[in-house]
């Protein structure tokens, strides 16, 4: 595995969405080694699915630093979310991350599933 940080991240967090992911990493206490997996998977409804979640460093990632913040992003992956921007909303109409995603074709009504 790298053990470089690479200094420019392909993704942005907005303000709201690095406030999110430190108040979630303190809360369920997770480790050093642990960071921010940001990817894409086959399935849902318009084709590919977006991956968000708390998990180590894999073989085949590149690691990035967002305000303190350890990012992991398997280097295959970077072709579809290079310019994405993660949001925080706290409305009364929804509550969660938004993957404002300038590469995607097609989006599904959920707003967790893409297509290019």
């Amino acid at each position: 595995m790298s053990t470089a940080v690479e200094t420019v991240a392909p993704v942005t967090l907005t303000e709201g969405a690095k406030k999110e992911v430190k108040k979630l990493i303190s809360q369920q206490e997770l480790g050093a080694e642990f960071g921010l997996r940001l990817g894409v998977e086959g399935g849902g409804c318009a084709g590919m699915n977006y991956v968000l979640g708390f998990d180590q460093q894999k073989e085949g990632d590149n690691e990035y630093e967002i305000d303190g913040i350890r990012v992991f992003m398997h280097k295959a992956h970077g072709l579809y979310l290079v310019g994405m921007e993660v949001d925080f909303q706290q409305g009364l109409n929804a509550r969660g991350f938004v993957f404002n995603n300038p590469n995607a074709s097609n989006t599904c009504g959920c707003g967790t599933s893409f297509s290019v």
